[in-house]
């Protein structure tokens, strides 16, 4: 099921872009994201717990991500609606996990690569998150306004982001040069 983001229901927006030091042709981001090691996830950001790859009964193939996301513990489930070596689209309903208590946030991940010139790529990360009728109904529960949610998990999002965007554009690159992930950043 897929909520479509509206002023509304809107909570986060960000979009964060690096160089990856290979030619596009050599960049494949659905082969690196479907066959990402647990361990090179977890060295793209002191937030990052675990992932596992794995398929919906539907037969999509999923990436199911744990990490903090601000104060909020987030498993995703990201199915992928589109993967192409240059661009995967992943949607997840989320279980986020704060003191609070638990709620499901909808999460549009976009994985997208663009050739610069001969020898390099412009990787971007962007990530939407959504309220989900679930979430409204726990900020409410909360004495939590959407602003102030919105607010929370924009900042969260954004330097989550940023931190995370250009450690996945090195594993691309080092997936892309080397075929291996465990070389340094």
């Amino acid at each position: 099921m897929e909520i479509l983001q509206t002023p509304q229901n809107a909570l986060s927006a960000s979009v964060v872009s690096a160089v990856i030091n290979a030619p596009i042709e050599k960049v494949n981001i659905a082969d690196w994201l479907f066959n990402l090691p647990d361990e090179e996830y977890q060295r793209c950001s002191v937030n990052h717990i675990a992932a596992g790859i794995t398929s919906n009964f539907d037969g999509q193939l999923m990436s199911i991500n744990v990490e903090y996301v601000g104060s909020a513990l987030v498993i995703q489930h990201y199915v992928a609606t589109e993967s192409r070596a240059d661009y995967c689209r992943m949607l997840s309903v989320s279980d986020t996990i704060t003191a609070a208590g638990r709620s499901k946030v909808q999460v549009l991940w976009e994985l997208k690569a663009d050739k610069i010139d001969d020898n390099t790529t412009l990787y971007t990360n962007s990530i939407h998150a959504t309220a989900t009728p679930e979430f409204l109904e726990f900020i409410k529960a909360n004495n939590i306004t959407l602003e102030q949610a919105a607010k929370a998990r924009q900042d969260a999002s954004d330097a989550h982001n940023h931190e995370e965007t250009p450690n996945f554009a090195k594993s691309i690159e080092n997936k892309a040069l080397t075929k291996k992930y465990n070389q340094p950043f």
